[in-house]
């Protein structure tokens, strides 16, 4: 017999939430193994359907989970990053940032260091996504966000929109946005003039 709920506390990180059945009190438990050829992963609110079991521990558990097509609450319309905005601003950013290391605004090695940072952020988010679904060790939120701090953010965006990774979580979705201004206002202050002679003093140090 086949139930419909609502996914409720779902722990992305984890894998794993609950569902509250519609016209019934308890919950289940539901973990990410158990959703059948999904093509996605799941956030609160989410209406799936599913067959009920018993662990062998007594619990209830959702098992063979189907996504119903109807969500409660649409959680990545939310988002700043949800729809084209963020790949819109990133190419802007990123046609800047070429136009500023042409016209020797700022040193060339800016522009390798962004590249660099993407690369690895990007390779972060996949390796995390796949520990995710094979329940391995995963990276902390706060490393995926350094990462992205220091001049990652685009490849942390591209891998978001690419493998579908950290696009839905809303806490996670806030702090990655404000690493986003803080690193432009970082770049910015590049362009000023203490920020000049700061950078000049950076690279004769490590030249």
């Amino acid at each position: 017999m086949r139930y419909q709920g609502k996914i409720a506390n779902w722990k992305d990180d984890q894998g794993f939430g609950f569902v509250t059945p519609n016209g019934r009190d308890e919950k289940a438990f539901v973990h990410i193994k158990a959703f059948a050829g999904r093509s996605r992963r799941p956030v609160d609110g989410d209406l799936i359907t599913y067959e009920l079991i018993m662990d062998e521990k007594g619990r209830l558990r959702a098992d063979n989970i189907r996504f119903s097509g109807t969500k409660a609450v649409s959680a990545a319309s939310s988002e700043p990053g949800s729809a084209s905005f963020g790949l819109v601003f990133t190419a802007v950013f990123y046609c800047f940032l070429l136009l500023a290391a042409l016209m020797a605004w700022i040193p060339f090695a800016i522009l390798v260091l962004y590249h660099a940072a993407s690369a690895i952020a990007f390779l972060a988010y996949v390796f995390d996504k796949d520990a995710a679904k094979n329940n391995r060790w995963r990276t902390k939120e706060s490393t995926l966000h350094m990462l992205g701090l220091i001049g990652g953010w685009p490849g942390a965006l591209l891998a978001q929109k690419i493998i579908r990774h950290k696009s839905r979580k809303k806490e996670f979705q806030a702090v990655f946005w404000a690493t986003v201004i803080l690193n432009c206002c970082a770049l910015g202050w590049l362009f000023t003039k203490t920020g000049s002679v700061f950078l000049r003093s950076a690279i004769a140090l490590w030249a």
